[in-house]
């Protein structure tokens, strides 16, 4: 036998020419084993696909040593027990070229044997299933990450079997619907009595329209849940064709837009109140006259002040009317206005006539010569006096509502260290008093002993996490480097904290932050997949930096503020009331970092500390 492009001389009868052919055709390799000789041989295209020269000997070494080392055993003992067995030779291998690289190879045969049943040779094929074995691998990734954003989102999929007229629900559609997660299945009326009767026929037209266009539709549509409360679902989806052209299933996904529907809501009843102001009176124009210090003023602003000031006054009179505390960002907001940035809005109080308080937004537009010189600024002025206090009295609700919940942690951790914590130790006590008994007994007290051991210190590290005396105790830095370490010996993880500030932070400023890194050190524990958390506390400027950084696999930002869970919501808000801000970066495999920054509210002597 030679080794020639595309065959293998010395095959059977006619054998060759099609075998020829067909590696031709459909470039494929071909292989011939000689049992009686012990002789291998494969022609171009196969040595071609284990990356091995044409022009050497080629024998069950040179083919074991190109494949992958985790594939080498199986595949030989495979390729022997079908030949002894008679037994058609088929399996998947990876070949590793020189240069490194690693292509999927399938390989096919078929033995022959003598009079007695020995075998003789086994002929076969090879042809490289690379792109096939890549895409399927991207395929596996990509049904992994939609399942991973279904389960992180309030994401939904149904697939409808035309045929059958059943439908298979998965993710969270069965939840959409008001249903439980074992019902996830059933007839596509069972589906129907769900939509809300007045959108039930746009929602069928669409499907219809659909299916006759072969496009895909959108749409938004209600559910009526078994309890009568409705909800609001988008769904998308398009048919699936038979080779005949018939529609064998409707597949589509669905999300809950209930939220987002009652925000419109909210935005669309805000925005009939404000016009209803407008037309009330709560809102009024004014232009001034830079010129000639003159500002003009609509009557309305009567109703809304109270004043009875001249109809132009000069602008510093309207400015004394300004609290105290706003007059420099009123300032600050004209000085800002430029030939290329004309507008401006600005939020203040002023002071009515009967001495209250009312907070009114302005927008302005600035006119200026070619000069760049300002010469005249328009605009209308609203009264914001009920959205403010709405806004304060929400701060005020939600401020309450933490306090409240540290109050609770700090009760409900003082009870598991004081209470449930000593009445362990108690019985750990009694425990040690029966393992004076005979031998077996000794034994089992003593594993139990061990387990009690094991739940107090699980105790004590959740009244930790309540309600950390530590930093009552240590100081705040202290004290969070303590729960750092705790944490990192508790979940067998490294929690590098570095700390970069010149004294200590007040308790009111240290808790809230405190809570901020628990959820976010929390959070990488749980959803990161890393063994380490590196934590920092820093002072630049008169305000405080906590940083947290992990380099796992990152998640939508978006997406996990639009779910259920209150995490992150909670970090945010705790923020927001020291009038400060957090920024969460991050992406999926791309690691997260938070960044926290609040006013250090702290005198002095504290920072001297």
């Amino acid at each position: 036998m030679k080794r020639v492009s595309g065959k293998i001389v010395g095959l059977p009868g006619s054998t060759e020419d099609w075998l020829q052919l067909a590696a031709q055709g459909a470039e494929l390799g071909l292989w011939y084993w000689d049992e009686v000789r012990q002789k291998l041989d494969w022609d171009l295209k196969t040595c071609e696909m284990f990356g091995v020269p044409s022009d050497g000997k080629i024998t069950l070494h040179t083919f074991r040593d190109a494949l992958h080392p985790d594939d080498r055993d199986h595949v030989m003992q495979h390729w022997r027990h079908c030949l002894e067995n008679g037994v058609p030779y088929s399996i998947a291998m990876r070949a590793v070229r020189p240069d490194g690289s690693v292509r999927w190879i399938d390989a096919r045969g078929k033995g022959y044997y003598g009079k007695n049943g020995e075998p003789l040779c086994m002929v076969g094929v090879v042809f490289d299933i690379t792109d096939r074995k890549l895409t399927e691998q991207h395929l596996a990734r990509a049904n992994e990450r939609l399942h991973l954003a279904m389960e992180s989102g309030s994401v939904g999929g149904w697939d409808y079997d035309v045929k059958t007229g059943m439908t298979v629900m998965f993710g969270e559609a069965h939840a959409q619907l008001g249903m439980s997660p074992d019902e996830t299945s059933g007839s596509r009326d069972d589906f129907w009595d769900h939509v809300h009767k007045d959108d039930r026929e746009r929602y069928q037209s669409a499907i219809a329209a659909a299916r006759e266009k072969r496009e895909h539709f959108d749409e938004e549509f209600r559910v009526v849940w078994r309890d009568g409360t409705i909800h609001w679902v988008r769904t998308r989806g398009r048919y699936y064709y038979s080779a005949d052209g018939e529609p064998e299933r409707l597949l589509g996904i669905s999300v809950d837009t209930t939220e987002r529907k009652q925000a419109e809501q909210v935005l669309h009843e805000s925005e009939q109140r404000l016009r209803l102001a407008t037309q009330v009176g709560r809102m009024y124009a004014y232009e001034w006259d830079v010129i000639a210090d003159q500002v003009t003023r609509g009557s309305e602003h009567v109703t809304i002040l109270g004043l009875t000031e001249p109809l132009r006054p000069p602008l510093q009179q309207v400015v004394d009317k300004i609290h105290p505390g706003d007059r420099q960002k009123f300032f600050d907001g004209i000085a800002g206005l430029t030939p290329e940035n004309p507008t401006t809005e600005v939020t203040y109080r002023a002071v009515a006539s009967d001495g209250t308080l009312v907070w009114l937004k302005s927008n302005g537009r600035g006119f200026f010569d070619d000069k760049g010189k300002l010469l005249r600024v328009i605009g209308m002025v609203a009264d914001v006096t009920d959205v403010k206090r709405a806004e304060e009295s929400l701060a005020d609700m939600t401020r309450k509502l933490i306090q409240a919940q540290e109050q609770e942690r700090v009760r409900i951790g003082r009870e598991l260290h004081d209470d449930i914590n000593q009445r362990l130790a108690m019985l750990s006590i009694e425990l040690e008093t029966l393992q004076q008994s005979p031998s077996e007994l000794q034994s089992r007290v003593s594993e139990l002993r061990k387990d009690l051991r094991q739940i107090s210190d699980d105790v004590q590290a959740i009244s930790h996490d309540l309600h950390s005396s530590n930093l009552e105790y240590l100081g705040v830095v202290a004290g969070i480097k303590s729960w750092c370490k705790e944490v990192a010996d508790r979940h067998k993880i490294e929690v590098v904290f570095r700390n970069d500030l010149p004294g200590n932070l007040p308790l009111d400023l240290g808790f809230p932050l405190f809570r901020v890194l628990q959820q976010a050190v929390g959070n990488a524990i749980k959803h990161s997949g890393v063994k380490r958390i590196e934590v920092g506390l820093r002072e630049d400027s008169g305000e405080i930096y906590l940083i947290v950084r992990d380099s796992g696999k990152g998640f939508d930002v978006e997406k996990a503020m639009r779910g259920k869970g209150l995490g992150l919501t909670s970090m945010r808000e705790r923020v927001r009331l020291l009038n400060g801000t957090i920024t969460i970066q991050s992406r999926p495999m791309g690691g997260t970092s938070i960044h926290v920054r609040v006013p250090s509210q702290r005198s002095k002597a504290e920072l001297s500390a």
